[in-house]
This record gives structure tokens, sequence and C-alpha cells, in this order.
């Protein structure tokens, strides 16, 4: 007589396969949500993981950036706008020879205003980075070395090189911001 076996068996090994199954979605799941951060994001992936030593935590984060900003209304600039702020920038620009840190000081305000007409909110400036880094992620840590530079010019703390260096730093933000080239720089 052949021996029969419990059905709890079965079920046993079908609960077992399913949660097997369920782990590996889990993980792949979490994988594919990764290498989509680490796309979106970019440079400032790698920055907020090593600040924060948890890759989890990091990956929570930059997805709640994401979710807020999709609540802004970013828009692009009309063409008159566009034209204005490129002027503005080529002016700001021409300042730099001789009043460098009046220039640094412009090109920061500049890009705040680019900002604000985009639609993104001016809080302090750490939400102002992170408010960029999902749309901007390869320009944002430009902005924090150009404020920073302009943060230690008003405690006249640089010298002319780290002035151009900023004025470098909001330039690329800039015309990521316009979404132009390097045509400001004529």
């Amino acid at each position: 007589m052949p021996a029969t076996i419990p059905i709890a068996y079965y079920v046993i090994g079908a609960i077992v396969v399913i949660a097997i199954i369920v782990a590996i979605a889990a993980v792949s799941s979490k994988r594919a949500n990764s290498a989509r951060l680490q796309r979106r994001f970019g440079p400032e992936y790698d920055r907020v993981v090593h600040g924060s030593g948890d890759r989890t935590a990091a990956e929570r984060e930059l997805a709640a950036r994401e979710a807020r900003v999709r609540k802004f209304h970013i828009e692009e600039l009309p063409a008159g706008a566009r034209d204005r702020y490129l002027e503005e920038w080529r002016t700001v620009q021409s300042r730099f020879v001789d009043e460098p840190q009046a220039a640094v000081s412009g090109a920061d305000r500049l890009v705040e205003n680019v900002m604000r007409d985009r639609g993104y909110p001016m809080e302090e400036f750490d939400q102002r980075v992170a408010d960029l880094s999902p749309d901007h992620p390869a320009v944002v840590d430009n902005y924090r070395a150009a404020h920073g530079i302009a943060a230690r010019t008003e405690r006249g703390e640089v010298g002319t090189e780290d002035l151009r260096q900023a004025m470098v730093h909001y330039r690329a933000l800039f015309n990521d911001l316009l979404g132009t080239s390097e045509r400001t720089s004529s």
C-alpha cells in the first residue's frame, strides 16, 4: 500500500514556494527602484547614500524629494523670459572683471529668480537644493559650491580664483535651469 502524504505537507510546500516568490519579487523591485533612483539622481544619489550611510534611508529621502517636486508646477520659461535672463546673465558676467564679488552676488540672485519663475519654492538653501535635485541632479553640487563661495565672500574669506569658480558653477546651474548650452558665456 502506497504511503499517502498528508495534505498539510502540500499546503506547507505551497506556502514556502509563494514566500520565496514574494521575496524574490520584493528584492527585484527594490533593485529596480534603486537603479531608477541612481539613473535619475546621478551623482546626487551617491552623495546622499554616502552622507546617510544607509542606502534604504537615502533612497527614501530621494523618493520623498521626487514626491515633493511632483506637487510643484515647474514650467519652462517662455522665450521672452529666457532671452531676458540670458541678457541679465551677460550683464552679471561682464561685471566680474571690475566687481567680482558683486558679480557672484548677482549670479546668486539671478539663479534664485530663474528658480522662482520656473515654479520652485524659495525656501532655505538646503531645501532649494533638495527641490532642484530630481530635475537637475548634475548641477546641484555646482549650486552648493557656488553658494558656499558666495557665503564665504560675505565674510571676506575668498580670493579672485574662488570667485571665478563660483561664476563657473552658477553658469552651469543657470544653463541647466534655462535649458541652454554654453551660449550664455558669450
